[in-house]
């Protein structure tokens, strides 16, 4: 137990060892293999979770197919698009984010005229950053608030005529290795430049107020907004394709649309065209327009429909991490079995359980730094208890198979599924059969050691099978002879014919084995059966450390006495009338041999005489019933 103690111990700060090295490196941004798995968790999470309604007040004005196919080009001239600012603004909305790269001059040579519109609205265009290699990377100097920021090579700004007109700010969105859009980055750097992204520049002039930058969050117009490592504000994707309110810009040109349906809403101007190529895969949909997941991330910044992933969501992953494993640990320590596992499972269940409901409500915990930090602990610890344990059933296998042989057959697995058996002693009626071999000390002298030893063990095989096959129990060897009981663990109405069954067979064949022997050997040697029915005590005797099952009181004596009878009398197995009326008096049951009796002996011992039956495997005369013997 004490070494079990220490294993469990071990296996406990091994565990939680490596929860805190795995949350130290999580904290750090240093396992983004993670990352990857957690990226498509969130994906089954957000499924789970199911679409929900987006806010009332962003709407996507599309230029899709109608509206390139109506311009007679894509991307649109510059006059069409002034038009379209031109009339969104007149509706009065209170801000327009224009999806677009204007990064060149527009072919038709309208852009005064767009640039004019931008700078009578309340417009954001788009400028893109640029990554070395396409990745972004992030700052490892955290004594600046802004150090942790994207950091960009260079910056793809528009052309100084729109810049002058209109805000400008950054359109990228982080993705994972699938290319789904996981995260807005806030802000980014390129160099000493610092620009904030197209989203948040919407959202502050939607709100009229400047956010203002702090340590895991953002606060804008008196909201505060949790953001991760970068300020990086995770998306929340409301549902598929279209789930935002969306119009045509084509419905807008024309003139068709209802009176002033974008007042005082934001508007995201951006491409729906079929092979524009500005799409992602989503939870939801495999080809989700850039433009609406810009919209979505306006309207995460907007209001408190976004995703928590911060500081404080990351150091409740960290202490998971932590506990998680240690828990698992100690419950397979405490019970391997089916209520140890059922245990875990509901520890690990409980835990899913947990984790999706947060995410259903906005937090978004680590699905895979947990499982990553419980699964190899409780793996090997599994592993290592399974061997173990197999090595222990294995010794305790040979110790049951080796207590068997000492104990008498059925008598040691009786005892393993009850343990009280005989714990005070119990009188119940039982038959008790001894043999004994005559002349055996004056052969093991000439014999030796050695093949003494040879010889009784083949006799005591002898009856050990002999008794196990009749159903009794070798209560002892007695060096050349046997105890035998019939009526433990438990009495059975057949217990004396069964005695007298296996007297009969054990004389059968001791002759047989005394025959085997060379005849300076056999011809020494001779055997004696004593049997009785009657009222046993049976015990368990002994000390603390030993204690062996034995029968006491008159019948056992009796039965011990009735050898000599038979040695005496030339029978092969003596027996009390007590026994024969047990057995029911079946006659025919002893038809193989010569049976005797019943006859009036004295019982050395014993005071009276008893009435004996004697048998003998050798057929001959019978001598008249009822003839008194000579005492022993």
């Amino acid at each position: 137990m004490a070494s079990r103690a220490l294993q469990t111990l071990a296996a406990l700060l091994l565990a939680g060892v490596w929860g805190v090295a795995l949350g130290v490196l999580y904290l750090r941004g240093e396992l983004g293999f993670l990352d990857r798995v957690e990226a498509a968790m969130a994906d089954v999470r957000t499924v789970i979770r199911g679409p929900k309604p987006p806010p009332q007040f962003v709407t996507i004005v599309a230029i899709d197919d109608d509206t390139a196919g109506k311009a007679g080009q894509y991307p649109l001239p510059r006059g069409v698009l002034a038009r379209l600012v031109a009339e969104i603004d007149r509706q009065a909305p209170k801000a327009i984010a224009v999806d677009l790269l204007l990064l060149d001059s527009g072919a038709d040579g309208k852009d005064a005229e767009l640039a004019r519109a931008l700078a009578g609205s309340p417009a954001v265009i788009a400028a893109a950053a640029v990554f070395a290699g396409g990745t972004e990377a992030v700052s490892a100097d955290v004594d600046d608030l802004t150090s942790e920021l994207p950091e960009a090579e260079r910056f793809l700004l528009p052309l100084d005529i729109f810049s002058a007109s209109a805000a400008v700010g950054v359109v990228n969105v982080a993705t994972d290795p699938t290319g789904t859009p996981r995260f807005l980055p806030l802000f980014f750097r390129a160099g000493d430049r610092l620009e904030a992204s197209l989203p948040l520049r919407v959202a502050a002039m939607a709100s009229g107020a400047d956010p203002q930058i702090e340590p895991n969050r953002l606060t804008l117009a008196g909201r505060t907004i949790a953001t991760d490592r970068g300020h990086l504000l995770p998306i929340d994707f409301y549902g598929p394709s279209g789930t935002i309110r969306t119009v045509s810009a084509a419905t807008l040109l024309s003139g068709r649309m209802e009176a002033d349906p974008l007042r005082n809403h934001v508007v995201v101007i951006g491409s729906t065209v079929t092979g524009g190529g500005d799409v992602f895969p989503t939870p939801f949909d495999a080809v989700l327009p850039g433009v609406e997941v810009v919209a979505t991330s306006i309207s995460n910044l907007m209001t408190d429909g976004g995703l928590v992933r911060d500081r404080r969501t990351r150091l409740a992953d960290a202490g998971i991490a932590v506990v998680l494993p240690m828990v698992i640990v100690a419950l397979i320590a405490w019970r391997r079995s089916a209520l140890g596992l059922a245990a875990v499972v509901a520890v690990v269940a409980g835990w899913l359980v947990l984790n999706v409901v947060a995410f259903a409500n906005g937090i978004w915990l680590s699905a895979t730094l947990p499982v990553a930090a419980a699964a190899p602990p409780a793996i090997l610890f599994g592993a290592a208890q399974m061997w173990l344990d197999r090595n222990r059933a294995r010794r305790f296998a040979t110790e049951s198979e080796l207590l068997q042989r000492v104990q008498a057959p059925g008598l040691g697995a009786w005892l393993a599924g009850h343990r009280d058996f005989l714990a005070e002693p119990v009188e119940e009626n039982a038959a008790v059969v001894f043999i004994d071999l005559s002349g055996f000390t004056g052969i093991s002298e000439a014999l030796g050691p050695g093949p003494t030893r040879e010889m009784l063990s083949s006799f005591h095989r002898l009856v050990d099978e002999e008794v196990t096959r009749c159903g009794g129990i070798v209560c002892s060897f007695m060096g050349d002879g046997a105890m035998i009981l019939f009526g433990l663990p438990e009495p059975a109405e057949k217990d004396a014919c069964s005695a007298a069954e296996c007297g009969m067979k054990l004389a059968d064949r001791t002759r047989d084995w005394l025959a085997a022997w060379p005849a300076s050997v056999s011809s020494r040697l001779g055997f004696k059966i004593g049997a009785h029915y009657g009222t046993i005590v049976a015990s368990r005797l002994g000390g603390a450390t030993h204690q062996h099952v034995t029968a006491t009181g008159d019948t056992v004596n009796v039965a011990s006495r009735l050898m000599e009878i038979a040695a005496a009398h030339g029978a092969d197995m003596a027996m009390s009338d007590e026994m024969f009326q047990a057995t029911g008096c079946d006659a025919p049951r002893f038809a193989a041999g010569r049976l005797q009796g019943p006859v009036e002996t004295d019982i050395r011992g014993r005071s009276g005489s008893l009435s004996v039956w004697l048998w003998s495997a050798c057929p001959a005369s019978p001598q008249p019933s009822g003839a008194d013997l000579p005492p022993a």
